[in-house]
């Protein structure tokens, strides 16, 4: 035989890699051992959870509310040099 039947459970998975918080990892190493299952369940269960909550409904769309302003620039401040206005804007008033 060249090719070894596939067990019914392995067609339908996929490996892949994921990097977990140390903590999160340890907590759900935790939870398989006390619910006597293992960490893929633990871990299947709860991303089955959280997909299947529904986001909520996106409102209306933004509107931005414009306003054109009156004024003048400080003395030395030129639009045209972003990093200076940066450094204006950053001192302390």
């Amino acid at each position: 035989m060249l090719h070894k039947p596939i067990p019914h459970d392995m067609g339908l998975c996929m490996r892949t890699t994921v990097e977990l918080n140390d903590d999160l990892l340890r907590r759900a190493k935790r939870r398989a051992a006390d619910d006597k299952t293992t960490l893929r369940q633990v871990l299947e269960e709860a991303l089955r959870g959280h997909l299947a909550r529904r986001r909520p409904e996106r409102g209306a769309a933004f509107v931005l509310d414009w306003r054109t302003e009156r004024g003048t620039l400080q003395p030395g401040v030129s639009l045209e040099d972003r990093n200076a206005l940066f450094d204006l804007m950053d001192r302390p008033r």
